[in-house]
């Protein structure tokens, strides 16, 4: 840089998180698989900061209730915790409400690929 010339930086407005669907969907599954396993948020952080990413409950909480976004490294990792494949905290599962018959197709063989 140039003698006598200054770096501006822009300050970008806060703004809500946006979360899309597969966000939305990662957030509730995070929440269901933590509580058919039987834990509090505060013993899923723990696991988390146990596996190297340190996670405080407070984060997490926000995460099940889409107001943070999930990042990879904390869907892998939350995943673990739970002891699940991250893909099974992505994937929309087959609900018995009407769904294509290409659609659900697609979806179970693609679960079965990723989830063994």
């Amino acid at each position: 840089m140039a003698a006598g010339c200054k770096l501006q930086l822009s300050v970008m407005p806060n703004r809500p998180v946006e979360i899309g669907p597969a966000g939305l969907h990662a957030a509730r599954a995070i929440e269901h698989l933590r509580l058919v396993r039987g834990l509090t948020q505060h013993q899923l952080a723990a696991r988390c900061t146990q596996l190297g990413r340190p996670m405080a409950n407070t984060a997490l909480s926000r995460t099940e209730r889409a107001r943070r976004r999930c990042d990879v490294d904390d869907l892998v990792t939350i995943a673990t915790a739970l002891g699940a494949p991250p893909a099974a905290l992505l994937l929309p599962w087959p609900t018995h409400s009407p769904v294509s018959h290409a659609t659900s197709h697609f979806l179970i063989p693609t679960q079965e690929a990723l989830l063994g």
